[in-house]
């Protein structure tokens, strides 16, 4: 099994990347800076040095042809202005989703945001960003191309993962630890059935596998 990750070197990439690893799994992460790659590497992935603000999506689909599953899990970041919201949350979501059309891989999987809303109101930082991660799920939601899970964690922390949480088309806010996303984005990719949900992530009492069963059953 080949897997893509954009946003290779974020906090959960890198999580989910040495998962994945340890599972047998060939992994690449796209990353904007080549100085990165050693993260990558030291993790068990394969760095792929690729600017997903300026790529064309046949540069991105060269990347994807023949992988089995794409995560989207690349963000402007904190520190970020309102342009980059635009450019990456919104426009590389975009850009990765159409290009996954166009290689043909079908699973693709995207970390979101609690509170990702389209018609999000308000010209803040934030506001921006929950419209922008809002209209690039809608933009994924829409393509018949693609068997998309949508997971919206909530305030992420860097706690230990406990590996108990809570996955639910609505949970409520909560927080999470960023090893708990990475586990459950794990579990999603070995649980087809799971396509055509959005679904909220905070930290609970049911046991990842068990979580992820549960709503790939509703």
């Amino acid at each position: 099994m080949r897997i893509v990750i954009a946003g290779g070197h974020g906090q959960i990439a890198l999580r989910l990347e040495r998962l994945l690893a340890a599972r047998g799994v060939e992994v690449a992460g796209i990353i904007r800076k080549a100085e990165q790659s050693d993260d990558l590497r030291a993790v068990g992935a394969e760095p792929v040095v690729l600017d997903l603000e300026s790529a064309s999506a046949e540069q991105v689909a060269d990347v994807l042809r023949g992988a089995d599953a794409a995560v989207f899990a690349a963000g402007a970041g904190p520190g970020s202005g309102t342009t980059r919201k635009e450019t990456v949350d919104k426009g590389a979501a975009v850009l990765f989703a159409d290009a996954a059309v166009r290689a043909g891989v079908r699973r693709f999987l995207v970390v979101s945001s609690y509170g990702a809303d389209p018609g999000h109101q308000g010209d803040e930082v934030f506001d921006v960003y929950q419209r922008a991660k809002g209209e690039a799920d809608a933009y994924v939601q829409g393509l018949d191309g693609l068997d998309w899970t949508i997971l919206r964690p909530g305030s992420l922390t860097d706690d230990a993962g406990k590996g108990l949480v809570r996955l639910e088309a609505r949970t409520g806010p909560g927080s999470v630890p960023r090893d708990d996303v990475a586990a459950v984005l794990a579990e999603l990719l070995d649980t087809p059935a799971t396509a055509g949900l959005t679904l909220e992530l905070v930290s609970g009492s049911t046991p990842v596998p068990v979580a992820v069963k549960s709503v790939a059953g509703n």
